[in-house]
């Protein structure tokens, strides 16, 4: 099996800034306390986390709120910059579901967002043109695409991006939780979407607390906790350890 995606090393800090307080309780805590006198905090939402996924492979990250699952799907979709080390993808389409708007003007209607999100991934007219009607059709929003996007719920939105995504036949797909703003209906059909995707060869890396979605379409699940990566193996030993984990907090 080839590798499509490689993550070396990788590490990511925010900075959080602190509002500066000039009271006396603020100046002695200053005192003792660097981060506070100095206004701002390091956050490490990712800490050296190295592995392979395959070309063809499902691959899940897990784990509890904070762990740094979205951040690392973010940095494999080069929405972030690793703070070190590096991310490499096999020279391939991906499609990204991971924020609802990514790529989307809320000023624009849902076919002007389609074009726009579909030029953003480096479509052409005559591309956009024919896979048109394939995310209107997946997305069942034919009535809304006239209307703005500011004007769609957040489960419309959702339907769009996914729509848009998947309709761009990406060789990799990442997939966040977005997907529970969704209806019922929805998700089932967004499953259904990535379980075809994977029966023919597709690479998906797919975020979720719901270990039972993880089981049903992943070969292989990564844990995180803190930003480390504590466990990566066969996805029902993956989801052991991940229950483990909420066991122990």
């Amino acid at each position: 099996m080839s590798t499509a995606i490689e993550i070396t090393n990788v590490s990511k800090a925010f900075i959080i800034r602190h509002n500066r307080n000039n009271s006396l309780k603020s100046q002695v805590i200053g005192i003792f306390h660097k981060r506070f006198r100095e206004g701002r905090e390091t956050l490490w939402a990712l800490k050296e986390v190295t592995f392979d996924i395959g070309s063809g492979e499902a691959l899940g990250l897990i784990g509890r709120n904070g762990s740094g699952k979205s951040t690392l799907l973010k940095i494999i979709a080069g929405i972030y910059s690793p703070s070190s080390g590096q991310v490499r993808l096999s020279n391939r389409r991906v499609g990204t579901m991971i924020e609802l708007g990514v790529g989307f003007h809320p000023e624009l209607t849902g076919q002007e967002n389609i074009y726009l999100g579909a030029s953003i991934y480096g479509l052409n007219r005559k591309e956009v043109d024919k896979i048109y009607p394939k995310v209107v059709a997946f997305s069942e929003l034919e009535s809304f695409m006239d209307t703005s996007l500011k004007n769609y719920s957040s489960g419309m939105q959702a339907r769009l991006g996914f729509a848009l995504a998947v309709n761009l036949d990406p060789d990799i797909l990442l997939v966040d939780e977005v997907l529970a703003v969704g209806d019922e209906a929805f998700q089932r059909k967004c499953m259904a979407r990535m379980e075809q995707f994977r029966s023919v060869g597709k690479t998906i890396v797919f975020v979720s607390h719901s270990p039972e979605d993880v089981r049903k379409i992943c070969d292989r699940a990564c844990v995180l906790d803190f930003g480390s990566m504590v466990f990566l193996g066969k996805t029902g030993e993956a989801i052991d350890r991940y229950h483990a984990l909420l066991g122990a907090a």
